[in-house]
């Protein structure tokens, strides 16, 4: 979480009171390379810091394809928050359609772990139990989106003063993001917990050892 937070933060920050997009990415991307440093020397994990410098440089090429196409240095600010709004909306509808069809996405995730990845279409109760666990991980993203985009929008058509729609993307992405997505696994969790998950008897169980 803060790993993901940091980078963010500097640019929230730096983007408004400079009116410097560069500036504001290459704060936050020293920020990113610092936490980077700290993974190394302490020979941790760096994937959640690569991750978090991926996401700058998707959000650096919006805010680059904003400038080009003539934006001002607002409107390339407000250009680093799509690739985020537009990810969880995708997100968001795949894991729906999924549901829909009842092919739910988690169903998939039990399969792989089960060793067959359509078995537990038999059992209409996993399938009812998956497709929950799949909302779950859905309404996170549909929260940003709902959220976010308004944001953005408003900030774009000068409804709403860009430096602070900016202000209020950064801040969002912060509070709606690995908060919010520990607080949609510990749903499932508990929903695992409520819910046993139905075993055939009549199927030989695996011996343990």
């Amino acid at each position: 979480m803060f790993e993901a937070a940091v980078p963010t933060i500097f640019f929230t920050n730096s983007s408004p009171t400079t009116e410097n997009l560069q500036l504001a990415l290459v704060v936050s991307v020293a920020a990113a390379l610092l936490l980077l440093a700290v993974r190394l020397v302490q020979r941790s994990n760096v994937q959640y810091v690569l991750n978090s410098l991926f996401g700058i440089g998707i959000g650096a090429f919006f805010a680059w394809r904003s400038a080009r196409g003539g934006g001002d240095a607002s409107d390339q600010a407000l250009a680093y928050f799509v690739p985020g709004i537009l990810y969880n909306a995708v997100y968001a509808v795949v894991i729906t359609l999924t549901i829909a069809i009842r092919w739910p996405v988690v169903g998939f995730m039990v399969g792989s772990v089960a060793g067959d990845a359509t078995a537990w279409r038999r059992d209409r109760q996993i399938v009812r139990l998956c497709s929950n666990l799949s909302w779950l991980l859905a309404v996170p993203c549909v929260l940003r989106v709902a959220v976010q985009l308004p944001l953005y929008l408003a900030g774009k058509n000068g409804t709403y003063d860009p430096d602070a729609a900016v202000a209020a993307l950064g801040i969002s992405k912060i509070a709606l993001g690995w908060p919010l997505q520990l607080a949609a696994l510990a749903g499932m969790v508990w929903l695992l917990a409520r819910n046993h998950t139905p075993i055939d008897s009549r199927e030989k169980q695996p011996k343990l050892v």
